[in-house]
């Protein structure tokens, strides 16, 4: 399915227009050029003598440029018009635009070309919720030719400024240019949409001195730029060659996409992973931490800027508005007018469960794929804070479990990864009550915990404490594994409840205790048989409650969908246990859905049965891109892979369905230097190669 609408971002700058190039905020659709979770344009529509003209192609192949070629409708069924327009766009500050019209007629023509520009600042929050604004909007042609829309509230100030190439007329609606083309000549004009945040550091020299320095060739040299950081991301990453040529094209769409999601602050140095467009443009905890743990062999500089970040905005103070205490690693960060107003406490916000053990388990990840202990010893107080949260707040009542529940009057109800409304419920159909404990948290409490021995006995010098935190784990272990076990079932409970009792709905939770080593290996067996069964199994992935499930739902946020991030982890979970064929079966059937998904998975898509459906059914309001989905065929590569390391030497252990007969991955880096992986289907591997 070709959507309608077309993106282009570059962090947290992001464009969505429709496939002529125009924007039209609506209630339902979500148009604008936004920037630090604002909308700064909500209409931007091109009108050639009063006509919009019609769509002839789009190419959007660079994540933060588009062309637009259009033609003026003739009124027939031909499209033979005389007059084509390209728009040419790529994002910047806001983003800029070049105009071109073309008349190949034999007469001259002349043309009334007009720009109807409006913003609504719209809040983030304010979109999705469909809230009215509180302060003043306002607009006024300037002197010099430039079209300013602003907004104020108290001391809260935002604008966008319209800036054109050629003089226009500058009016409340927008520009207009009347112009004269002559035969087979063009007329082309460059503007300029600036996104402003602090409009009194920005004054009329400013925009003349732009103007006079040539729009086109200012931009150009950023787009030169732009590009060129594109490709020496793409050239720095593994080349991968496969038999199977959509694996190709998926691993390329996931680079690409990672680089566009890469999110710069003034906060912190480097680009982090922001979540997904259009709704996450931001720091979260969470996505960012696994994005990055998905994308270690591939792009490492990401966990280095995640683990950084997170670390600077870790809670230092007990705050019950924002969620927070000390130790703990935040949910959400944001800049709004919402959140400048305390009307949302995102600045940042704490309400996660899993953010701060995920936090401990990427820093020893990181450090075994880069042999960092620089980082890993300048993080060492944050760490120590980490485990203590888990030891002294993420167990609410002491009884060694991580349990959660929002403090806050603006908090999330449910602060594991599902943390719709409805996710959390018994096999019935009831919803949990709180604080709810759900399985997947105590596997990464295990894991973390685990891990920071390690690190305490191999670079922080501190054997006692490694020795504690392994016993730690050993004891969690033990009884997870009969509290959280249902014998009838065969499978872990979802969590426990505010009365400990077992939530006893089957889910794909089950597949993260794979991940995070906690599963006793018999009860392992039995999640494996239960995920890769017609329950859970949907044929393109794992769903995320399994059908038969009271609150089950094939389009349920949680509650039926399939997530492509959540079937990666599962992968590298079965594969953890030593179930490879079914880690390849799931891995393979992902990977077809990406290809049906023009090479880019969505957040999510609906967990209908493959036999009932040709192709994965779209979930309507899915982020796309979005950071863990386009992580997930990274993680997926190194499931088939089996790559895995000691943090000397790297590890492959390939394990294919037959549908890949090869598949090669060169130059991984990490502390052995550049290394190649290769994996043949069917091929006898009795144990792991060691290579570096």
């Amino acid at each position: 399915m070709i959507s309608d609408t077309i993106s282009i971002l570059d962090g947290n700058k992001f464009v969505v227009s429709n496939r002529e190039g125009d924007i039209e905020a609506t209630p339902t659709d979500n148009h604008g050029l936004f920037l630090n979770d604002t909308r700064f344009l909500s209409r931007w529509v091109l009108t050639v003598n009063g006509m919009r003209p019609k769509l002839l192609s789009v190419d959007d192949t660079a994540y933060f440029a588009a062309q637009h070629f259009l033609a003026l409708a003739t009124g027939t069924v031909y499209v033979d018009s005389h007059l084509t327009v390209v728009r040419r766009r790529f994002v910047n500050g806001g983003f800029h635009e070049e105009l071109v019209v073309a008349n190949h007629d034999q007469e001259p023509i002349e043309l009334d070309v007009r720009i109807e520009a409006d913003a609504d600042f719209a809040d983030l929050f304010e979109v999705k919720d469909k809230l009215n604004k509180k302060g003043e909007l306002y607009r006024r042609a300037e002197a010099d030719g430039t079209l300013t829309l602003g907004y104020r509230r108290d001391r809260y100030c935002r604008e966008t400024q319209v800036v054109s190439s050629k003089p226009a007329q500058v009016g409340d609606g927008g520009l207009s240019f009347h112009i004269r083309l002559e035969p087979q000549a063009e007329w082309t004009t460059s503007l300029d949409v600036r996104a402003v945040t602090d409009p009194g550091q920005t004054n009329i020299d400013d925009r003349n001195r732009l103007k006079e320095a040539s729009l086109l060739e200012t931009d150009d040299e950023t787009a030169r730029a732009m590009t060129g950081d594109l490709r020496a991301w793409i050239k720095d990453a593994p080349r991968l060659s496969c038999s199977w040529e959509s694996l190709e094209h998926t691993y390329r769409r996931s680079l690409i996409d990672l680089a566009a999601l890469r999110f710069r602050s003034g906060i912190f140095p480097g680009a982090l992973p922001a979540a997904g467009l259009p709704w996450f443009m931001t720091v979260f905890g969470r996505d960012s931490l696994l994005t990055s743990f998905q994308a270690l062999p591939f792009a490492p500089e990401l966990a280095a800027t995640t683990l950084n970040s997170l670390s600077l905005l870790q809670a230092r103070r007990d705050d019950p508005f924002r969620d927070a205490e000390p130790g703990k690693i935040p949910h959400e960060l944001r800049f709004g007018e919402m959140t400048a107003f305390e009307e949302t406490p995102h600045s940042p916000y704490y309400g996660t469960a899993d953010a701060t053990p995920l936090f401990l388990i990427l820093l020893e990840e990181y450090e075994r794929w880069t042999g960092d202990r620089k980082l890993v010893r300048r993080l060492e107080r944050n760490a120590r804070a980490a485990v203590d949260w888990i030891d002294r707040y993420g167990d609410r009542d002491g009884d060694g479990y991580i349990e959660y529940q929002t403090r806050s009057s603006n908090g999330l109800g449910n602060q594991c990864w599902k943390d719709s409304g409805d996710s959390i419920a018994y096999a019935d159909g009831r919803i949990a009550s709180l604080p709810r404990a759900t399985c997947e948290l105590q596997g990464y409490a295990y894991d973390a915990k685990r891990r920071m021995a390690r690190l305490a006995r191999e670079v922080w010098d501190d054997p006692t404490w490694a020795k504690e935190l392994d016993s730690q784990a050993a004891h969690l272990k033990r009884r997870f594994n009969q509290d959280f076990w249902m014998p009838e079932r065969r499978a872990f409970a979802l969590g426990l409840d505010g009365e400990k009792r077992q939530i006893d709905s089957l889910t794909s939770n089950i597949g993260h205790l794979l991940w995070s080593g906690i599963a006793d290996k018999d009860k392992a067996e039995h999640c494996a048989r239960r995920l890769m069964g017609d329950a859970l199994f949907s044929g393109w992935g794992v769903r995320t409650m399994a059908v038969g499930e009271g609150s089950y739902n094939p389009i349920g946020y949680h509650v039926g969908t399939v997530w492509p991030h959540d079937n990666s982890f599962i992968a590298w979970g079965l594969r953890r246990y030593g179930f490879r064929e079914e880690a390849a079966q799931l891995s393979f059937a992902m990977l077809e859905a990406a290809e049906l998904f023009h090479n880019r998975l969505p957040e999510a898509f609906a967990g209908y049965a493959r036999s009932t459906t040709k192709y994965p059914v779209e979930y309507p309001t899915a982020c796309s891109p979005q950071a863990w989905a386009t992580g997930a065929p990274l993680l997926l590569l190194r499931a088939l892979l089996g790559l895995e390391t000691d943090g000397r030497h790297l590890f492959v252990d390939p394990a294919l369905p037959e549908q890949i007969a090869q598949l090669t991955l060169l130059d991984i880096s990490g502390p052995w230097g550049r290394i190649d992986a290769f994996g043949r289907a069917r091929a006898a591997v009795d144990a792991p190669s060691a290579a570096g």
